[in-house]
C-alpha cells in the first residue's frame, strides 16, 4: 500500500513530535521529513516531493504565506494544510489566496487532524468548523439578499462545476470527471462567477461553506 507522504513544518519541535506520532500511527500515512522554518519547508518540499505539507503560519525566515506562495509556484501538486493557532478569518483568506487546501486550528481534536489530511489528500478543501462558522456568518450578512436572487439561477451542470471548483479541482480534472472539454469547463466557470458575483477562490470557498458543500466530501 502506498502511504501518504507528509512533511511537517513548525518552529516548535514539541508540536512536530506530537503531530508526527499521530500521523505515523496511521496505517496509510507517514512523516517523511520536518522543517523548523518557512525557508527550510520550501527547500524540503522541492527535494522530498511530499503529498501533503502541514505548515504553521507564524515561523522564522519565511512565514506561512510566503512559503506557500513559493511552494505552490515550484511544486504545484503538493497539498498544503495549515495547522495554526490563528483564528482570525483574515489569515484564512490570505492562505486560501496563496493556494492552501486546508486550514485547521491547533486546538482541534487529533482525530480531526487525520480527517483533514484525508480530505486534502483526496483533492478536497478542509476548513476548521470554528473558522467556517465565522465565515458563513459574515458571508450571510453581506450576501444573503443577492444569493436569494441569484443562487437559484445555476443550472445542474453549473452547480456540479462550482462544487468541484470549491473542492480544489483544476479545470482539467473537472473536465475529465464530467466528461466535457476544458474549454467547456472554462465557459461554465466564467458564467458561474458572473451570475453569483464571485471574484476569486476565497469567495468561491465562502459560497461553498454557506451551501454546506465542503462538509459533503
Amino acid at each position: 500500500m502506498n502511504k501518504l507522504r507528509v512533511l511537517l513544518a513548525d518552529d516548535h519541535a514539541l508540536i512536530r513530535d506530537g503531530v508526527k506520532g499521530l500521523i505515523n500511527g496511521q496505517a496509510d500515512m507517514e512523516v517523511i521529513g520536518e522543517a523548523g522554518d518557512g525557508r527550510e519547508a520550501w527547500h524540503k518540499v522541492k527535494s522530498l516531493q511530499p503529498d501533503i505539507l502541514i505548515l504553521d503560519i507564524t515561523m522564522p525566515d519565511l512565514n506561512g504565506v510566503q512559503a506557500t506562495e513559493r511552494i505552490k509556484r515550484d511544486v504545484p501538486n503538493v497539498k498544503v494544510l495549515i495547522l495554526t493557532a490563528h483564528e482570525d478569518k483574515g489569515f484564512l483568506q490570505q492562505m486560501l489566496q496563496a493556494g492552501v487546501s486546508g486550514y485547521m486550528l491547533k486546538r482541534a481534536a487529533a482525530a480531526e487532524l487525520i480527517r483533514a489530511i484525508r480530505v486534502v489528500a483526496a483533492g478536497g478543501i478542509y476548513i476548521d468548523p470554528e473558522i467556517a462558522s465565522k465565515i458563513v456568518t459574515s458571508y450571510v450578512g453581506r450576501q444573503s439578499s443577492r444569493e436569494s436572487v441569484q443562487g437559484g439561477d445555476l443550472s445542474e451542470r453549473e452547480e456540479e462545476v462550482l462544487r468541484l471548483i470549491a473542492w480544489g479541482h483544476s479545470n482539467k480534472e473537472i473536465a475529465v470527471r464530467l466528461n466535457i472539454s476544458v474549454k467547456t469547463v472554462e465557459g461554465h466557470k466564467s458564467k458561474i462567477m458572473e451570475k453569483l458575483g464571485l471574484k476569486n477562490r476565497v469567495e468561491v470557498v465562502r459560497y461553498a461553506l454557506h451551501r454546506g458543500w465542503l462538509q459533503d466530501q
